[in-house]
């Protein structure tokens, strides 16, 4: 049903009938969270076998003493294949991608970029498209950054409005972008986005896009997603300096142990270890040896992947059902997004209704990411999008979600319309 066509009196048998269920919902004490998008135990299994190293007594006998500040050549050589860039312009790091983007944001703001002016010598902008990685808005939020949110549709940011703010203001450093599945609305970046971004005229000479390539192989369908290289597009325009790359085997290996990179220009990469070896000897190479006997190479990864795949697919198909089942295409209060890839799907309810739901689903012992955590300073300002996070739940507390989920939405969304 289309329950914007429906009278008030139809609107209230429905929220009478949701609030006779929400109640039982509320009496049975659940306790279910599908907040973060964090592996489950078994994804987390497969990487395992890591913690024997076969193959370990092969280790070249210097990656256990100091240097090889960008990381082991094996390593480089597996970002390299799995970003489509040369091995010479890959870093490896520690453990989180996240790390590499804070420590990246910080050497700008204090030095600058390839002898610019450090950023903060005056007011700091990013582009942020919406809804986006809250973890990327917190590290603006925490060093001051002045954050302006840019609309996302189905092909990746607005460009026309991304373009007209680049092209004008020196003090916007910088664009946030998650460019295959984007967290959360599971997006990729369409080929001429890519390509705008890539060779569009920016006022800052020291304009850099931080380009998150975290779902890079996180592909949930036989026919992935294909995103267009970046850094190929901009070397082609004669902006190979523009891209700073990262990702990581967070969600690969073992989420709190992985391996991260930053793939960039070897400009980039010469400035960023001028200072780098300031800040520390050498990341964890045995670590990187490790995952390397593990990886071993992209064919290997793939069949990584596919093993994980085949652990949370179901998962997103029984939350996907479930809407279908609940909602119907034609309802008038919801929409979802079904992704090829990632680790989220995106919902959007009724104009002020997200922050609503999130109240009700918390009662009845369902815990969601914060409503407005996919905007810069939390703030939603049409209170419409949940993000959900299937992936580390069991499958019987995820059908438990749902009804969960489900029920609240049609609750909160029948009450605004029998108040509007």
């Amino acid at each position: 049903m289309n329950y914007s066509q429906l009278s008030k009196e139809e609107l209230q048998q429905i929220y009478d009938l949701q609030k006779a269920e929400y109640d039982n919902l509320v009496a049975q004490g659940y306790s279910v969270d599908i907040a973060r998008g964090k592996p489950c135990n078994e994804q987390l299994d497969i990487s395992m076998p890591m913690l024997t190293a076969e193959g370990i007594e092969n280790m070249p006998k210097n990656y256990r003493n100091y240097g090889m500040l960008d990381g082991i050549p094996e390593m480089k050589k597996i970002f390299a294949q799995m970003l489509g860039v040369d091995q010479t312009e890959v870093i490896v790091g520690g453990s989180s991608s996240l790390n590499l983007m804070y420590d990246t944001i910080q050497r700008a703001l204090q030095f600058g970029i390839m002898g610019s002016e450090p950023w903060n010598s005056q007011p700091v902008k990013f582009l942020c498209p919406v809804p986006g990685y809250d973890r990327h808005f917190a590290i603006c939020e925490h060093f001051g950054i002045e954050m302006i949110n840019i609309p996302m549709d189905g092909e990746g940011p607005n460009m026309d409005l991304v373009e007209q703010l680049v092209a004008n203001d020196d003090t916007i450093k910088a664009i946030w972008c998650v460019p295959k599945y984007s967290n959360p609305t599971g997006i990729t970046y369409s080929d001429k986005v890519v390509e705008r971004l890539a060779t569009m005229k920016t006022k800052a000479k020291d304009f850099r896009i931080f380009w998150d390539n975290a779902y890079v192989v996180h592909d949930l369908t036989d026919t992935p997603d294909v995103l267009a290289n970046i850094m190929e597009l901009c070397a082609k325009a004669g902006n190979q300096d523009r891209v700073y790359q990262f990702a990581s085997t967070s969600k690969v290996t073992l989420a709190g142990s992985g391996v991260a990179c930053i793939a960039t220009s070897k400009n980039n990469v010469k400035d960023i270890l001028s200072h780098m070896t300031m800040q520390t000897i050498s990341y964890n190479k045995v670590w990187q040896y490790i995952h390397y006997l593990f990886l071993k190479d992209m064919t290997n990864i793939k069949e990584i992947m596919k093993q994980q795949r085949d652990i949370i697919k179901p998962k997103f198909d029984t939350l996907i059902q479930a809407f279908e089942n609940a909602f119907g295409d034609d309802n008038g209060i919801v929409k979802w997004t079904n992704p090829n890839g990632g680790y989220f799907i995106s919902v959007d309810v009724l104009d002020g209704c997200a922050k609503k739901v999130c109240d009700l689903c918390k009662k009845a012992g369902l815990t969601l990411t914060a409503a407005g955590a996919p905007f810069p300073y939390g703030r939603d300002v049409n209170d419409r999008t949940l993000r959900i996070a299937p992936t580390f739940t069991s499958d019987s507390d995820l059908v438990v979600a749902t009804q969960i989920l489900t029920c609240c939405i049609k609750l909160a969304c029948a009450e605004k319309l029998i108040n509007d």
